[in-house]
């Protein structure tokens, strides 16, 4: 494979594969960490190890397909972890490849859930068979009700627009200037980052508490 694009040249490479789940830090098997570990994290690293030689060969680009969820959580750590752990990864090998001309960018989805499919509509009932006899202890069916059919409106809620996500790629690849972040998300959503980002942790936890208590 190397030596067939070494022969044509190779210019982009975009790591956009991922899954996601929905579930508090103790619902979640340490099978289930691996694998979503293995795929949104390891998976993107994997590939960019094997174009690297190219991309520098040829000063290409590499895209990475993060989320604003790499900033907050909201019911879907997992996932979270994952994206905030490319975020670093890219910001890492952004760095190191700017002496090769080769160029790093970082896309941040906002919620298009209803557009990728990536997360179906959880269903409460699976989710409490799933618990060990501990998790069940501490929970209730009401309160794993409860978040479900949070986690589900928010989910109904994602832009059905998932051109705008595409559009944003296009650009990170084509771009003479390309910028090392393309966060493509509601104004709603990029407050929440605004948020994130530069006010203290206790208030934002303040703004994810209540909207996990509404």
């Amino acid at each position: 494979l190397l030596r067939h694009f070494s022969s044509i040249g190779f210019w982009g490479l975009v790591n956009n594969a991922g899954i996601s789940t929905f579930g508090e830090t103790g619902w979640l098997s340490m099978e289930k960490y691996e694998k979503f570990a293995d795929v949104n994290l390891l998976g993107s690293i994997r590939t960019t190890l094997a174009f690297l030689p190219l991309l520098r060969k040829y000063k290409g680009r590499i895209v990475f397909m993060s989320s604003i969820i790499a900033y907050f959580s909201l019911g879907n750590g997992i996932y979270s972890m994952t994206k905030a752990a490319i975020e670093k990864f890219c910001d890492a090998l952004r760095l190191e490849m700017k002496k090769f001309g080769v160029q790093v960018c970082i896309i941040q989805p906002g919620n298009y859930a209803r557009s990728t499919k990536i997360q179906p509509p959880v269903s409460a009932e699976e989710i409490w068979n799933e618990l060990s006899e501990e998790e069940k202890a501490v929970y209730n069916k009401e309160y794993v009700q409860e978040r479900a059919n949070f986690f589900n409106s928010i989910l109904s809620e994602g832009s059905t627009n998932g051109n705008e996500v595409v559009d944003a790629m296009v650009e990170a690849l084509t771009s003479p200037a390309p910028k090392a972040r393309y966060m493509v998300a509601k104004l709603k959503e990029k407050a929440l980052v605004f948020v994130c980002a530069l006010f203290p942790t206790v208030v934002m936890d303040s703004v994810l508490s209540y909207a996990l208590s509404k």
